[in-house]
């Protein structure tokens, strides 16, 4: 498999979101009778859509909002949640800096330390409000923070960074035992981020109850151009929803995938349900509502470290309310509102029922798709060419 690329050294072809179609089949559906909910961690969610644990995206208030409207959001435990006692104020100063000093702000903003008391203090503060508390942190301060949130009431814990593996060397550090984590937190854990078919099946044996899929494709994201490391979202999310379907076979138990990132519009969300996730994480797309603590600016969550950072901060703007972006009315002509009524409409010209006969629809190498007929869009700057 694959093509030469040098002497004694081949490549394999793969595909992102632009370069694929989905193809409809004899059978349509009334995109009210679709079910577009999804079981993670023995939860339920009508929402399939998490916003990512970026400290522009989501804060308490926001995972509020979000849970009530039926999704997931991420809290970041090595966020600005649990550095300060007024996480706002640490906000405004990396959204109101000037674009030459954001990288230095950001690292003197997040060099100050956590707070274990504020871990508790924030996880309790989502649970009052009635709506799932879920978590996230580094695989270094797993050991710490999980009994921590756990204590506190956490519904699920992520641990989640630039590349997760069930094998990892370290001189300075004891490496995190992925499955005896597992079995100690006797909550939902999940972790990311991959994009290897063996990879994610090792993850899947350490009993996680789900994974992540995506290295490098967030708007904020630069690992790909720092580290020269990803894989095209398309390609790593059929990859890894391959290693879910063979684990469930040998072992009977299903483990959801989540594809976490690259997605712009409703159009790549329906893409990755095609390709065989479960659920999609998206950042950019939460980080222009309302409700985001960003107030219109975006950031990663590798972008503080203090020698490499791994992220820019960028104007994303405002365009909505997190309901418009999630159920509609759009108010834009781009495809980034009303996700989840795209995703119950391409249901239903699918053909497909539920998120598992989504996966399972057609798909075509369609490099052309975004172009084909879109010359007016394209000159105007309007709707798929904004």
């Amino acid at each position: 498999m694959g093509t030469w690329v040098g002497y004694g050294r081949k490549a394999r072809r793969s595909y992102g979101f632009d370069e694929v179609a989905l193809v409809p089949g004899n059978l349509t559906i009334n995109p009210n009778d679709v079910d577009t909910s999804v079981e993670i961690g023995g939860i339920n969610f009508q929402v399939p859509i998490m916003a990512s644990s970026m400290d522009g995206v989501v804060d308490v208030n926001f995972a509020v909002a979000m849970g009530k409207l039926g999704g997931i959001a991420v809290l970041h435990l090595e966020g600005v949640a649990t550095r300060y006692e007024d996480p706002e104020e640490a906000v405004k100063k990396i959204i109101n800096c000037d674009a030459k000093e954001s990288t230095k702000t950001i690292q003197d903003v997040y060099a100050a330390p956590i707070r274990k008391e504020y871990i508790t203090k924030r996880i309790r503060e989502i649970k009052t409000a009635g709506v799932p508390a879920i978590v996230s942190c580094n695989p270094q301060a797993a050991s710490e923070f999980g009994p921590i949130a756990k204590e506190a009431g956490c519904d699920i814990f992520i641990i989640q960074s630039t590349v997760i593996s069930t094998e990892h060397e370290s001189s300075e550090y004891d490496s995190l035992d992925l499955k005896k984590f597992c079995e100690e937190m006797e909550i939902p854990v999940l972790f990311g981020n991959c994009v290897d078919y063996d990879v994610a099946l090792a993850l899947m044996e350490t009993g996680c109850q789900g994974i992540f899929v995506g290295i490098g494709p967030g708007t904020a994201c630069t690992s790909r151009g720092v580290l020269g490391i990803g894989v095209p979202q398309i390609t790593a999310t059929c990859d890894c929803a391959a290693a879910r379907d063979h684990y469930y076979k040998e072992s009977g138990r299903y483990v959801p995938i989540i594809t976490d990132g690259g997605m712009a519009t409703g159009g790549d969300v329906c893409k990755a349900f095609a390709a065989g996730a479960d659920a999609v994480m998206l950042g950019n797309a939460f980080a222009r509502s309302k409700e985001a603590p960003g107030k219109g600016y975006h950031w990663g969550m590798a972008m503080p470290h203090p020698s490499l950072p791994r992220g820019t901060r960028i104007k994303v703007g405002i365009s909505g309310t997190l309901e418009e972006i999630l159920y509609g009315p759009a108010r834009l002509d781009d495809g980034t509102q009303n996700l989840m009524g795209a995703l119950a409409t391409s249901m239903g010209n699918l053909g497909a029922r539920n998120l598992r006969e989504m996966q399972k629809v057609k798909m075509i190498i369609a490099p052309s798709i975004q172009t084909e007929g879109k010359v007016y869009q394209t000159a105007q700057r309007v709707g798929m060419h904004r």
